[in-house]
């Protein structure tokens, strides 16, 4: 009961703000539909707009259930990234990155940790938004990821370097301190969203809505 109480306690901690914000997407992409019934709005823009509303809803909404806690900061969630390499693969890497950049602000509303103005574009809509990188392999969802995860953590790997270098142990390389930080947070959520992309059952249906959603 304790561990359940610690996987979901970040979500007390979530602003009015962002409530708001989340509540706008869900039934924005909601209204969008409706209208799309009505033949109000093209259909291809239709389409990217409703996912890629959806996919950043849920990004964020997994990325506050934490499995686990990693002592120095970061936390391992339940493939959390996966929503918008999912929504890169399928409308390409320009959509994937103009979304990646929107969830980016919306993390920094929610929580932000800001040294420097160069960090912040760093860690939030640099490093989100490179996520989006995923598209430019939208034929496989994995390597997709893979190189949307990379793109992630590289732009978070330059800010540990020249930010929080003296956050390192004494006689400890700083690049090596931001390799291992960066990779142990970034790759634990990596690792998952690939294991998960590989399930038969799970890669039948993105591919699915892949084949329907492709502009």
């Amino acid at each position: 009961m304790q561990y359940l109480i610690t996987v979901f306690e970040k979500f007390a901690e979530f602003k009015l703000i962002t409530i708001a914000i989340l509540g706008v997407l869900v039934v924005g992409c909601t209204a969008i539909v409706l209208l799309k019934r009505q033949q109000k709005i093209h259909k291809d823009n239709t389409r990217m707009i409703v996912y890629g509303g959806l996919c950043i809803a849920l990004s964020f909404v997994l990325s506050y259930i934490r499995l686990y806690h990693w002592p120095q900061g970061g936390s391992v969630t339940p493939a959390s990234m996966l929503p918008m390499f999912f929504f890169a693969a399928a409308f390409g890497p320009i959509a994937g990155i103009t979304a990646g950049i929107a969830y980016g602000f919306l993390q920094l509303i929610q929580d932000p940790y800001v040294v420097h103005w160069a960090q912040l574009f760093l860690d939030y809509p640099l490093a989100f938004g490179a996520m989006g990188l995923a598209g430019v392999y939208g034929k496989n969802l994995a390597i997709g990821s893979l190189i949307g995860g990379f793109g992630r953590f590289l732009m978070h790997f330059i800010s540990g370097v020249i930010f929080f270098g003296s956050y390192a142990p004494e006689g400890m390389n700083v690049l090596w301190y931001s390799l291992t930080v960066n990779g142990l947070i970034i790759g634990a959520d990596l690792l998952i969203c690939i294991i998960v992309s590989l399930l038969p059952a799970f890669n039948v249906t993105i591919n699915r809505i892949r084949r329907t959603s492709m502009i």
